[in-house]
């Protein structure tokens, strides 16, 4: 018998079967990498994802932090904007020259006095009878007479007010200009919580009724708005009456949208009759109808002449302090509104010199 001869497999067969095992561990390798790469991609993420919840949280809280501590100046950006755009230091409600028959105002200056300068008649000294008195010595010549209480000199009134009132360190800047100045103090909010007990040591002060703007960013809380009912400015108007008890005027703080409203105006001045309060219009708009409502339900009402910071540079705040002066001299009286600012309470009180000749009032007395 022939023997059987084994032949060997072709080498081919081999290598083809070494190939598709290496092709199976690569595919095997990868899906295990990519299955053990989602599982630590999906924890990485839910991690990073839990970190920047966390991130945002800690931002909110810095931010509402940091909300409670904006200082005066940086609220006021928006309003100091809103008093330049919709202001008119020019324009006054009230532009009616002295009658004839009131008193008319005397003043030192002439080029401020075109329109009260008292025409001053000579005082006529006694006829000398030549005769008897040929001759007088200098000093009987120098002699004077005294004027009689007729020709009494009436100085003009301007009232200076601050609004804005919040804090002990503000009024006792204030207190230290040297001479009257009205402060017109915000309610109490979280932010300023004691401006209406530190009012209260005050004899004079006015209340700052947050009204609604045209756009605000830093509204106050418990703003009136021109949709509020009634009872509801009322309420508020209540309420502060409580905190404020010694005030009988009111001025508006920001109330751009508020003012220029006519039914809201006339529910609010309904309102400021039944309190016996006066209204001093800021005029934070051009377009106000305070007077339209004071006229028709008889509430006394006084207005605005000029802005003093809308710009907080020296130069600028002491020219419009000039301008008030110039209004008070014109009219007899003149109201001036600035606020708080380090800059504006220190022009003022380095600008008393210039305040010669006329009375500082508070707003009770004009």
């Amino acid at each position: 018998m022939k023997k059987r001869i084994h032949k060997k497999p072709p080498r081919r067969l081999k290598s083809k079967k070494k190939s598709y095992q290496k092709i199976i561990t690569i595919l095997t390798t990868i899906v295990v990498t990519i299955f053990l790469a989602s599982i630590i991609g999906a924890y990485l993420f839910v991690d990073k994802k839990e970190i920047v919840v966390d991130i945002q949280q800690e931002k909110n809280t810095i931010l509402q932090q940091n909300k409670k501590l904006i200082t005066f100046e940086e609220k006021t950006k928006a309003l100091e904007i809103e008093y330049a755009k919709n202001t008119d230091n020019n324009t006054y409600i009230e532009k009616k020259e002295p009658k004839k028959q009131q008193q008319r105002f005397h003043f030192e200056e002439p080029d401020y006095g075109e329109v009260g300068d008292i025409q001053h008649q000579q005082i006529q000294q006694p006829k000398i009878d030549t005769k008897e008195e040929p001759t007088k010595t200098v000093e009987e010549q120098n002699t004077t007479t005294i004027p009689s209480q007729e020709q009494k000199v009436y100085k003009p009134k301007l009232a200076i007010i601050i609004d804005d009132v919040t804090t002990k360190t503000q009024v006792n800047k204030i207190l230290n200009i040297g001479y009257i100045v009205n402060m017109s103090f915000l309610p109490p909010t979280e932010g300023h919580p004691n401006s209406a007990k530190i009012a209260k040591q005050l004899d004079n002060y006015m209340i700052h009724l947050p009204l609604q703007a045209s756009s605000f960013q830093y509204e106050e809380e418990k703003t009136l708005y021109i949709t509020d009912n009634i009872v509801t400015i009322e309420n508020r108007i209540k309420e502060l009456q409580n905190f404020y008890p010694k005030a009988t005027f009111i001025n508006n703080h920001t109330g751009s949208k508020f003012t220029a409203n006519q039914i809201a105006m006339d529910k609010l001045f309904k309102v400021l009759k039944r309190y016996n309060y006066t209204f001093v219009d800021s005029r934070t708009t051009a377009k106000s109808v305070a007077a339209e409502s004071a006229n028709k339900y008889g509430v006394r009402m006084l207005s605005r002449n000029i802005f003093l910071d809308n710009n907080k540079n020296k130069l600028y705040i002491q020219g419009q302090l000039k301008k008030a002066i110039k209004t008070a001299k014109k009219f007899g009286t003149a109201i001036a509104i600035g606020h708080p600012y380090g800059i504006t309470l220190q022009t003022l009180k380095d600008s008393k010199y210039l305040l010669e000749g006329l009375d500082l009032v508070y707003i009770n007395q004009l």
